[in-house]
């Protein structure tokens, strides 16, 4: 480890000088050569075949018929919302431990979000809590329109057992794999689970264009219709018309050059990221009461970030005790997603909200957020810099 090495019970660590960063972008030169065949072409703006090629590889990886380059995964989300036909008071069951971003969009078409918890074996949407919803939607008469199924920190829930529970009450899953892009279930790509399904490329995502978005399906209608919408939904016309409402949400050739660079290097990013992952399971899990963020069953997880959950109990230590201690060690990490259930614009509207579990301790969402840490995960991250991390975290719970 170097210069972060530590020798002895009694001697503290040298803090680095560098900060060692959540997540960033990992470019490997492949995003300069297309982006300057861009420019050469002078395909500069909007659209062009970039794009046209950015999609049609992502289509391709993900395993379905169709692709929409977009400004973010926001507005491929809010897009699958229309395509799905959810309007002003309509129901959207949505996982809880999440980042807004799921969830906006669906207010947005002025709909009503109702919430679905965790499991512990996934972190992810709970069938147990998802079939609770579906038992009340029956009994109130107020089916959802659709199911937004939210795959955290690049791992998807128990894919087989949603799927059979909407399939079971015909409503479509919007698959929101924002942070899950290369993760496989059960052999199938996420994103190809639901009606639509979604990709980021945010600049901390597992690979990124800085900006932007994707939204992908089997129904090429669908991405047509989608395609119309986030044009201004200009109509076929020889001067402007438009008969519809739409959104300036396209990507531009220049950002589509920069996926299609990164995408040729995606598999080596995951791996990266899921040898991080394994690196911190043997050295954190060591410690009584520290846990990583367990593998769904099935599945090949990106590990887009590691998580870890702290016992007070157990280690005598709260999870911002920790968190603050790598901040004063120049480490950036910080808590899981604080559930949607328990942001205040949604308490202030009394969302409902479908626990996993009976009685006081029902929510595993809260638990997740009351101990849950996100830790360095960086395909770009050197191994001293994580053996640094796993240091600093020990050092936090034995002081």
């Amino acid at each position: 480890m170097g210069e972060h090495s530590i020798t002895g019970d009694a001697e503290k660590m040298k803090k680095t000088d560098k900060r060692i960063l959540l997540s960033y972008p990992h470019m490997s030169g492949d995003e300069l050569r297309l982006v300057k065949d861009a420019f050469e072409s002078n395909w500069i703006a909007p659209l062009g075949p970039q794009v046209d090629a950015f999609e049609k590889e992502t289509a391709a990886y993900a395993g379905v018929k169709s692709a929409l380059a977009l400004s973010s995964g926001s507005a491929a989300i809010h897009l699958g919302l229309r395509l799905l036909d959810v309007q002003a008071g309509d129901t959207v069951f949505c996982s809880a431990l999440t980042f807004i971003a799921s969830v906006a969009p669906a207010i947005y078409q002025n709909a009503v979000p109702v919430f679905i918890d965790s499991d512990e074996e996934t972190w992810n949407m709970s069938p147990v809590a998802l079939q609770k919803a579906f038992n009340d939607a029956v009994k109130t008469g107020k089916m959802p329109k659709c199911v937004i199924v939210a795959e955290l920190y690049g791992q998807p829930p128990k894919m087989d057992e949603i799927c059979a529970i909407c399939d079971k009450y015909n409503v479509p899953i919007l698959e929101d794999s924002a942070e899950a892009l290369g993760a496989i279930y059960d052999g199938k790509k996420c994103g190809s689970f639901g009606k639509v399904g979604v990709y980021s490329y945010n600049g901390n995502k597992i690979i990124t264009t800085s900006g932007g978005g994707m939204l992908i399906s089997d129904d090429e209608q669908y991405i047509d219709k989608a395609r119309f919408w986030s044009t201004q939904a200009r109509d076929k016309a020889p001067w402007y018309e438009h008969t519809e409402i739409g959104y300036n949400y396209r990507m531009s050739n220049i950002l589509a050059a920069i996926g299609r660079g990164q995408m040729l290097h995606l598999e080596e990013r995951i791996d990266r990221r899921r040898s991080i992952y394994r690196k911190y399971k043997q050295e954190l899990e060591k410690i009584p009461g520290i846990k990583l963020m367990p593998e769904t069953p099935k599945c090949r997880s990106i590990q887009w970030l590691t998580a870890i959950t702290v016992d007070k109990e157990t280690t005598g230590k709260t999870f911002m005790d920790v968190i603050n201690y790598l901040n004063d060690m120049n480490i950036e990490s910080r808590p899981v997603w604080k559930p949607m259930h328990l942001q205040p614009y949604f308490m202030e509207r009394n969302a409902k909200y479908f626990p996993h579990g009976e009685g006081d301790d029902a929510s595993v969402s809260d638990k997740l957020f009351n101990t849950g840490i996100c830790l360095p995960s960086a395909s770009a991250m050197t191994d001293e810099e994580q053996e640094y991390v796993i240091e600093t975290v020990k050092e936090a719970i034995a002081r």
